[in-house]
C-alpha cells in the first residue's frame, strides 16, 4: 500500500487520557466530546500533528450502538463528527487519518466468535458512507472478530489501508489467553489487512521485549505501547514513562524494523514529539526490517510418563481418579495411590474441588505425590477460581515437579445456596484453557511441554453440542478425552460416534457402583452421570460384599462393550473403596489383556 512506502509512520497517542486533561470538569464520554466539545477534539488532534505524528486516528473507539446506549447521541453523529473534526484538524498537511474502530461490548465469544459482527458493519458502514478509506481496529483479545470486520471492510473498500491491532499483556498473552504468536498467525492466515501488531495493556518496555521474543512477525508491524503503566493519585490516574523513555524504548522497536509506531494510554503530544525527534536522529532506513534472529529452538526431551508413551505406542492405558484429601491428612490417600500404582495404573488423576466443596489443591497432590514417589500423576485443571495469570504460575510449578500431563475442566459451579458468600470465578473455560496451555508448550514449555487432556460429556442431555465442544477443545491442543462414567448402551453408541469424530485417544469412564445407596445417589445427584433405574434396583438388597462384586461385574461389562472404540480406562474410586478399584483394576487387566 502507498500508505507503507515510507516507514517508520509516527501514529499519534492518547485521546481517552488525554482529553480529560484538557477538560477536567467534563462528565461525558470521550467519544461525546466529537459533539460537545468540538473544539478541544480538534486541538488534541493538532497538538499531535504538530508533535511529528504523520497518521492520527479520529475520536471514535467507542462510538458504537452498544457503548452509546442510554445516551441522548447517536452513533453515527458521533462517527460523523469525530471524521469531521480528524479532517479539518489534518487539512493542508500529509496527515493521514484513520477511522478508529475499538472492540464492543458484548459481542463475540468462543462458541461464537463472531457473534455480533453486525454492530461492527453498522459502524464500518458510516465510515464508509464517509469516504474514508483508513481504518486501525484496536485494543482486541481474540482475532476473530477483527478479522470479519476486516474482511468486510476490504469487499466493500478494496483500496483501504486496515491496520489490526491487539491488546497483550507483558507475558505476551491477551486476556482472553491468546498469545501473541497465535494472534498474527490467524490474521496472516486471513491475509486480510496490510499491517497488524499490538497496543494498549503493555509499558514500552516490556512491548520492546515481547515483540523481541517474536520470531514470526508481520512485513508491516504496529506498536503503540502504553506510557508505562497507571496509579491513581488525588483521585486522578497518572502513567509513570517521561516522554524521554517512552520515545528511547519506543524508537528501539524502530531500529528493529516496526513499520508502524505511536502511542496508547498515557501518551501525550509530548511523547510523540520526543519520539518524532528522536526517529530523525536515527534515520532508519526505510526498508528495514525486524531481524528474524536465529534462534535455536531446544529438542523435545523425551517424556518421563509412562502413560504417554503407552498412548505415543498405541498401547492400552488405564488412569485412576482419586479424590484429594477433604483437609490436611494425607494418608489414606498416599496408601490408596501406591496400592493402585502397585497393581497396575499408568496414572493417578487428581480431581479439583469436585462440586465446588476445597478439598487439598489438586495441583500440589500432584506435585508433591510425584515428586516424592515418581509417580504419574495428572492434577484436573479447573477455570473456577483462577485467572490466566494464577494458571501460568501453577503450570510452571507443575512443570518443575515433573507433571507432563493435565486435564483441563471448566469446573463445578458453587452450590446455589452459597453464591451470596462464595464466589466463582471464571476468566476462561476448558477449551480457552486447553490452547492457553498449548501456547504454553511452544514458549515456556518447549523442552518438555504438557499432555493436555480433556472431558468429554457423553452423557449429555445434547450430546452433537457436546461432540461439537470436543472438537473445538481438540483444535485447542486437546489431546486425549475422559469420558463421564458409562452405564447405559447409548453412551456406547456415543463413544463410538466419538472415536469417528475426534482424532485424540478417548479414554472410557469406568466407576463401579458399591451399593443401593450409592447407586441412588449418583444416578439423582451427580451431575452428568446417568444411570438405568433397573441397574440402581439391582443392588438393592445385597451385601457390602455382594455389591461390590456386582459393581466391578457391570463395569467389565462395560469395558467390553466399549473395547474397540477407546484408547483406555478411566477408573473412579468410589467412596474411598480402593479394594473395589484395586479389583476392578487387576480384572480389567487380565480381561483386556493390558500389560
Amino acid at each position: 500500500m502507498a500508505f507503507f512506502e515510507k516507514t517508520p509512520i509516527l501514529f499519534d497517542g492518547a485521546m481517552g487520557t488525554y482529553f480529560p486533561e484538557k477538560q477536567p470538569l467534563c462528565s461525558c464520554t470521550c467519544e461525546e466530546a466529537n459533539l460537545l466539545y468540538p473544539e478541544t477534539v480538534e486541538q488534541i488532534h493538532r497538538e499531535y500533528i504538530e508533535a511529528g505524528a504523520e497518521a492520527i486516528k479520529t475520536n471514535t473507539f467507542g462510538a458504537n450502538r452498544l457503548s452509546l446506549l442510554g445516551r441522548s447521541c447517536d452513533f453515527r453523529q458521533v462517527i460523523a463528527a469525530g471524521v469531521e473534526i480528524a479532517n479539518r484538524a489534518a487539512a493542508g498537511t500529509d496527515v493521514a487519518v484513520f477511522a478508529d474502530i475499538g472492540p464492543i461490548a458484548g459481542t463475540g465469544g468462543e462458541e461464537n466468535p463472531t457473534a455480533g459482527l453486525e454492530e461492527y458493519t453498522a459502524v464500518i458502514d458510516q465510515f464508509l458512507s464517509l469516504g474514508c478509506e483508513n481504518f486501525l481496529l484496536e485494543t482486541f483479545s481474540d482475532p476473530e472478530l477483527p478479522i470479519a470486520a476486516a474482511k468486510y471492510i476490504r469487499a466493500c473498500a478494496k483500496g483501504s489501508t486496515i491496520i489490526l491491532s491487539f491488546a497483550v499483556a507483558p507475558d505476551g498473552f491477551s486476556r482472553t489467553g491468546k498469545s501473541a504468536e497465535y494472534l498474527l498467525r490467524r490474521v496472516a492466515e486471513e491475509n486480510c489487512c496490510d499491517g497488524c501488531g499490538f497496543n494498549c495493556v503493555s509499558g514500552p518496555a516490556h512491548m520492546l521485549d515481547m515483540v523481541s521474543r517474536l520470531s514470526d512477525l508481520p512485513e508491516q508491524l504496529s506498536v503503540m505501547p502504553n506510557a508505562g503503566y497507571p496509579t491513581v493519585r488525588d483521585g486522578r490516574t497518572h502513567y509513570l514513562a517521561t516522554p524521554a523513555y517512552f520515545a528511547q524504548a519506543v524508537s528501539k522497536m524502530a531500529g528493529k524494523g516496526a513499520s508502524v509506531l505511536g502511542g496508547c494510554c498515557g501518551t501525550t503530544p509530548a511523547h510523540i514529539r520526543a519520539l518524532s525527534e528522536l526517529l530523525k536522529e536515527q534515520a532508519p532506513s526505510a526498508d528495514q526490517r525486524i531481524s528474524q534472529k536465529e534462534e535455536t529452538v531446544p529438542a523435545r526431551k523425551p517424556s518421563r510418563s509412562k502413560f504417554i508413551r503407552k498412548l505415543e505406542e498405541g498401547k492400552k492405558v488405564i488412569a485412576v481418579e482419586l479424590d484429594s484429601p477433604a483437609g490436611t491428612d494425607m494418608q489414606f490417600f498416599t496408601a490408596a495411590a501406591n496400592e493402585i500404582v502397585r497393581v497396575g495404573a499408568d496414572i493417578i488423576t487428581v480431581a479439583d474441588c469436585p462440586i465446588a466443596r476445597a478439598r487439598m489443591d489438586s495441583s500440589m497432590v500432584a506435585a508433591l505425590y510425584r515428586t516424592r514417589y515418581g509417580i504419574d500423576m495428572m492434577p484436573h485443571l479447573t477455570c473456577r477460581d483462577r485467572n490466566i495469570n494464577a494458571t501460568k504460575a501453577l503450570l510452571f510449578g507443575l512443570s518443575y515437579a515433573g507433571i507432563e500431563n493435565v486435564l483441563t475442566v471448566t469446573g463445578d459451579p458453587i452450590p446455589t445456596c452459597e453464591r451470596d458468600e462464595v464466589k466463582g470465578v471464571y476468566n476462561f473455560h476448558s477449551a480457552m484453557l486447553a490452547r492457553y496451555i498449548a501456547d504454553l508448550n511452544e514458549t515456556e514449555f518447549r523442552e518438555r511441554p504438557f499432555r493436555i487432556s480433556a472431558a468429554l460429556g457423553i452423557n449429555a442431555v445434547n450430546f452433537e453440542a457436546e461432540l461439537r465442544r470436543a472438537v473445538k477443545k481438540e483444535a485447542a491442543g486437546a489431546s486425549v478425552f475422559f469420558t463421564q462414567p458409562i452405564y447405559t448402551p447409548q453412551a456406547i453408541q456415543r463413544l463410538k460416534m466419538a472415536s469417528e469424530v475426534l482424532s485424540s485417544p478417548i479414554l472410557c469412564g469406568l466407576m463401579p457402583l458399591v451399593s443401593y445407596r450409592n447407586a441412588s445417589f449418583s444416578a439423582n445427584e451427580i451431575a452428568g452421570i446417568e444411570i438405568p433405574p433397573e441397574t440402581v434396583e439391582s443392588f438393592r438388597d445385597l451385601s457390602k460384599e455382594e455389591a461390590a462384586a456386582h459393581g466391578i461385574r457391570l463395569a467389565l461389562e462395560t469395558a467390553d462393550a466399549a473395547r474397540e472404540f477407546c484408547a483406555g480406562y478411566y477408573l473412579v474410586t468410589p467412596l474411598k473403596r480402593k479394594d473395589v478399584v484395586c479389583s476392578l483394576l487387576r480384572k480389567l487387566r487380565q480381561q483386556e489383556g493390558i500389560q
